[in-house]
């Protein structure tokens, strides 16, 4: 049965003057993600803020996930909950972090706790528990969070708690080590296995060569070797008997204890060397992949040369502000998130888009508008932090600090996700808890064989303790999570974000896709091309009150409109238009010249209040839709004044990456769209779609994906903005574009920063490959269990099971490093 765990949420809804609506939209947008039994409003009690209640499987869906909904969505969740997360030297495996996890799970008003080889990530109620008293408890169990390489950074919006990611932590030279305590730092688990094996064969070659050794000398070779060898492997049980729990650790030293109590001493070490091999190679090779991240974090430049007062000054990066004007020299890394102010370059941007050409970059149009709506830039003066300049140097405008750079963000949900278990891991957990007691019975079992076969309690002893190492699931334990965390890995160097193991395996078993339209199948750059007057109204009348008006909205659509509208207008003044308000889905009002102004759909008109269209004007609508072109009417005070055209091209490579998701098994594709239906399928057959669902409102669109979910897995792929709601409502939801959109960023499951549709068939192959070595991972652990137990009950010896033991644990392993050099047709 599946653990609940129900909190209470207090959320607010600033400047919105209907919060109970957009509360319970968010509670209805919740419900639907997988993980959430059930989301619900509370009204306020005492004049408290209302509450939103969340029943939570923190396995599938963890707090912090559940905080990134609530915050794509406008709400901001007050400082009870907090949430930290630490990049942490001394966890060397799998097994040590699970043990972590579950130490932390204990803690007074710790809610989840979730740890791998590189990061521990913890939700704690903050009137129970604090950073600091969980940091102290990290301490307690030999981990420490990494030397900080930038201050952490604030709290963004209110949101409590901070996020210590890779991106914060490790100085330049300090990567690839675990800096664990102990003689050899980070090595001390190698050495001690390998000083392990040599008194191990030390003490053979006495035993078995030196005829005139004393008897003692093997004997403390091999009680050396017991304490080299299972120093570290005692330390684990230890806190797992301290916790309750039988893990995989504690039936090694069974085996090796009840080894020495048969006097096979040699045996017993011969099991503690091999076994202290494994888990050091395996620290090793999990390292290569914690470091494939940390590269990522490395990109940023520690300083920065900035503008001030006439001077010019290097600084520390984690020093710069928001307006800071920054100097980057040719093929010199630039050290924030910003926009060109002066000179042209083309830069370098797979470290966070994943393009693997360079992009020309140009100064903004409008210093002054760039500042105040950051958001807006163009992508070709928009500029991130860890990119390469190149051959000509350039100035750009800080927008972000540094810990707030979309680089920084990429590394702290990277790891993130990597604490995020998957639905293989949660089942191969269970496995685990049930099976280890079982292994313990049947080994207990087995002890009294000699009852019912003739044979001495010693040949029954030894016989047990061999089942003890064969059926000891450690590939099984270490199966799924290598595989994710190379995949994770592997996906963020390419520029693409998957948010955790699920939605790196949902990824990869979908069939069916839907995609919006504007801005994911086009390129969300439409341009006027018809004007359609009402009679007795002039073009330049028409365009002078859209031009007003639009000019106030950063919709596609209105920035088209203000675009175009002012190229046709010449020099011709604009009147000023005030009070825009935004009516979702359908179009804007606004007052202009002491007269409403609407502009929207058709079927705006003649429903809420809004005056329904004249003849002339559903007439001009007709035509232009039957052309396939993009409608928005508009009506001042009383008057119809035309309708405007609009024409959105397909986005270059968008037929070819839909043909590679074809070819890769996405068998049903579908555009689903808020356009008139004629529109949605004219720009569906131009991109080779055969299904196009057209004149969908936003929540229209959430009920197409619910259907589809019904009958299928299925992603939403949208630009993570106005598609934030069926995204959440998708098995996957994929936003485009995620570089330059925070909205984005914190929506998806899975973030393409690139605005390329051509990384999709990238990462939903990358998915499938991980699904495939998970797949191939578990086989062999639970194969060669199958085989060896068995073996051992027919006679295989210690020595023998423990090598193929340990051999497969590294095969699973080095199975999953392969991830790590993953292609894909997209990428080179």
């Amino acid at each position: 049965m599946t653990d609940k765990v129900r909190l209470d949420i207090p959320v607010l809804l600033p400047g919105v003057p209907d919060a109970d609506a957009c509360i319970e939209r968010l509670a209805r947008d919740l419900q639907a993600r997988p993980g959430i039994e059930a989301a619900h409003v509370r009204a306020a009690e005492d004049g408290g803020p209302a509450q939103l209640c969340i029943h939570y499987d923190p396995g599938q869906l963890p707090l912090a996930r559940i905080r990134e909904l609530a915050q794509a969505a406008g709400a901001q969740i007050t400082q009870r909950f907090g949430h930290a997360q630490w990049t942490l030297e001394g966890i060397g495996h799998q097994r040590r972090a699970d043990t972590v996890a579950e130490r932390l799970r204990q803690l007074p008003g710790v809610l989840e706790a979730s740890a791998n080889a590189t990061t521990v990530h913890v939700e704690f109620d903050r009137e129970r528990s604090s950073e600091q008293a969980i940091l102290e408890a990290l301490s307690s169990l030999g981990a420490r969070p990494a030397a900080a390489k930038v201050a952490p950074a604030e709290p963004a919006h209110g949101t409590p708690g901070h996020r210590h990611g890779p991106g914060e932590a490790h100085a330049k030279g300090e990567h690839g080590h675990d800096h664990e305590g102990g003689l050899f730092g980070g090595n001390t688990e190698m050495v001690f296995a390998l000083v392990c094996g040599a008194l191990l064969g030390i003490g053979v070659a006495f035993d078995k060569w030196w005829d005139g050794a004393p008897g003692w000398l093997p004997l403390a070779c091999f009680v050396a070797a017991y304490f080299f060898g299972g120093f570290y492997t005692l330390r684990e049980a230890i806190e797992n008997l301290k916790l309750r729990r039988f893990e995989i650790d504690t039936l090694m030293l069974v085996a090796a204890a009840g080894a020495a109590a048969l006097g096979s001493w040699a045996e017993g070490a011969l099991l503690l060397f091999l076994f202290s091999l494994g888990h050091a190679l395996e620290h090793y090779a999990m390292g290569r992949a914690k470091r494939a991240i940390e590269a990522l974090a490395e990109l940023a430049p520690d300083t920065a040369t900035v503008r001030r007062d006439g001077q010019t000054l290097d600084v520390p990066v984690e020093q710069l502000q928001v307006g800071d004007v920054v100097l980057v020299r040719p093929n010199e890394r630039l050290p924030a998130d910003g926009f060109v102010v002066v000179g042209t370059t083309s830069i370098n941007q797979a470290s966070v888009t994943g393009e693997s050409m360079p992009v020309d970059k140009k100064p903004v149009d409008d210093a002054a508008t760039a500042r105040a709506r950051p958001e807006a830039i163009d992508a070709t003066s928009r500029t991130f932090a860890g990119t390469l300049n190149g051959a000509s140097a350039i100035e750009i405008e800080v927008t972000r600090r540094s810990t707030d750079s979309t680089l920084a963000r990429v590394v702290k949900m990277v790891s993130e996700a990597e604490t995020r278990k998957s639905p293989t891991q949660r089942f191969t957990d269970k496995f685990e808890r049930i099976f280890v007691p079982a292994v313990l019975a049947l080994a207990f079992v087995l002890l009294f064989a000699w009852v019912v076969v003739d044979e001495p309690f010693r040949d029954s002893f030894y016989r047990a303790m061999a089942v003890l190492v064969a059926a000891s699931p450690c590939a099984l334990a270490i199966a799924t999570p290598s595989a994710v965390l190379s995949g994770i890995a592997r996906a963020a160097r390419s520029g693409v974000l998957i948010k955790g193991g699920a939605p790196l395996e949902d990824l990869g078993s979908l069939n069916a896709m839907a995609f919006d339209k504007t801005g994911t199948l086009t390129e969300g750059r439409p341009r006027i091309t018809d004007i359609v007057p009402a009679d007795g109204v002039s073009e330049q009348e028409l365009l002078r009150v859209a031009v007003a008006v639009e000019s106030l909205s950063d919709h596609p659509l209105a920035v088209a409109i203000a675009r175009d509208g002012r190229e046709r207008l010449g020099n011709a003044a604009v009147a000023q238009a005030s009070g825009l308000e935004n009516l979702i889905g359908r179009g804007v009002k606004a007052e202009l010249g002491g007269e409403q102004v609407w502009i929207g759909k058709a079927e705006m008109f003649g429903t809420d209040g809004v005056p329904e269209l004249g003849a002339f004007a559903k007439e001009a609508i007709v035509q232009l839709r039957e052309n396939g072109r993009t409608t928005m009417v508009v009506r001042q005070g009383t008057r119809d004044l035309g309708a405007i055209g609009l024409l959105d091209t397909p986005r270059a490579g968008a037929r070819e990456a839909l043909d590679e998701l074809r070819a890769i098994g996405i068998t049903r594709m579908i555009m689903i769209s808020g356009d008139h239906q004629k529109v949605a399928q004219a720009v569906a057959s131009q991109v080779g779609l055969d299904e196009a669902w057209g004149d969908l409102m936003p929540e229209d669109k959430v009920d197409a994906i619910r259907k589809l979910r019904e009958q299928t897995k299925v992603a939403m792929v949208g630009d993570g903005v106005n598609d934030a709601p069926a995204m959440a409502n998708a098995t996957v939801g994929v936003a485009m574009g995620a570089a330059g959109s925070d909205v984005a960023l914190e929506t998806a499951d899975v973030a393409l920063m690139a605005d390329d549709l051509r990384q999709l068939p990238f990462a939903v192959g990358l998915s499938r490959h991980t699904r495939a070595v998970i797949r191939q991972n578990v086989f062999v652990s639970l194969g060669i269990v199958a085989v060896l137990v068995p073996a051992t009950i027919m006679g295989l010896g210690i020595g023998a099971a423990v090598a193929v033991h340990e051999g497969s644990t590294l095969l699973v392993v080095f199975n999953a490093l392969r991830l790590l050099a993953y292609r894909g047709a997209s990428k080179g």
